[in-house]
């Protein structure tokens, strides 16, 4: 977390690496710089901004330096101070004496407190890894998913030829970053590589470059790749929705059936632009379905009209 966000550490450095942040909740101690901790959320990384520092210094520092060892408990993660606002003498000296670290950014209080609840909340999200291909098709996060060798890694290098992105490939590690996204990434030993039956693994940025691959993308559209049968009845209106659940969001999902002589790149070139025309409010099924309506209509007006002249 300091190292990502590019926090100053004011105590306690040998300590990063032991400390374990269980909650993305951030608690601003006011109430408890009174005195009150019958309900104190220590498990909480605790953040001093403007007011709270400024409360503190008011205080005698015998006062101050008995509500630090409060703040400090074992399971306390941190305590973080914003505006590049120094630490008192016995804010350190408590941290130090119950092994807390202190560490510290120059952004306002509230934009700092936003920027690490929302990186606790990525990095604390429940994960799920998944077989697919995940690419960015004009910036459209889509997941290939069907069964092996149906061709989703063979696509995936065709749409990266195309000049459209790769994110990860085989293995695709899934999580929730909030109540309507969920997000995809390569797992780190598989970032950025491809693999080919009949070549091997390639590296898509050494031999694409770095505007060829991305680190992660929200997962907007599925489309899932399966041998075409003669059997089933496919949709040809697109009025079969079909969506995946990946925790508790629903991602909508298409079946693309693939047989020789079928672009299954182009195939998901154009539903990357019907999905982003569907969500500007254009919907082409329902034109179909309008001018449909309109042309039944009319033809029974004519029909009516031709028995009547009868």
């Amino acid at each position: 977390m300091v190292k990502d966000n590019e926090l100053k550490v004011y105590n306690g450095e040998d300590l990063l690496e032991k400390k374990k942040v269980t909650t993305s909740d951030i608690s601003r101690p006011g109430i408890e710089l009174t005195g009150y901790f019958d309900y104190y959320p220590s498990e909480r990384i605790q953040l001093f901004g403007q007011t709270e520092s400024a409360y503190s210094r008011s205080m005698t520092a015998n006062n101050r330096y008995k509500v630090m060892l409060e703040l400090c408990r074992e399971d306390t993660p941190a305590l973080l101070i914003s505006r590049n606002i120094q630490p008192s003498k016995e804010l350190l000296k408590a941290a130090n004496e119950h092994d807390v670290p202190v560490i510290g950014s120059e952004l306002p209080t509230t934009r700092l407190s936003s920027m690490i609840t929302e990186y606790l909340d990525e990095k604390l999200a429940p994960r799920e890894s998944i077989h697919g291909v995940l690419v960015d098709v004009y910036g459209i996060g889509i997941l290939l998913t069907g069964h092996s060798g149906i061709g989703k890694s063979e696509t995936a290098l065709e749409l990266v030829k195309r000049g459209h992105r790769l994110i990860a490939d085989d293995r695709v590690d899934v999580y929730q970053r909030d109540e309507k996204t969920i997000v995809g990434e390569a797992p780190k030993i598989l970032n950025h590589l491809l693999e080919i039956r009949g070549i091997g693994i390639i590296d898509v940025m050494n031999l694409f470059g770095a505007g060829a691959v991305r680190s992660q993308s929200e997962i907007q559209l599925i489309i899932n790749l399966e041998n075409w049968s003669a059997d089933k009845n496919y949709d040809r209106i697109g009025t079969l929705e079909d969506k995946r659940t990946f925790f508790d969001v629903d991602v909508p999902q298409i079946t693309v059936p693939v047989k020789v002589g079928r672009n299954i790149s182009i195939i998901i070139e154009v539903a990357a632009m019907n999905y982003r025309a569907k969500k500007m409010g254009y919907d082409a099924t329902k034109k179909f379905e309008d001018n449909l309506g309109l042309l039944i209509k009319e033809n029974e007006a004519k029909t009516k009209n031709d028995e009547e002249g009868k």
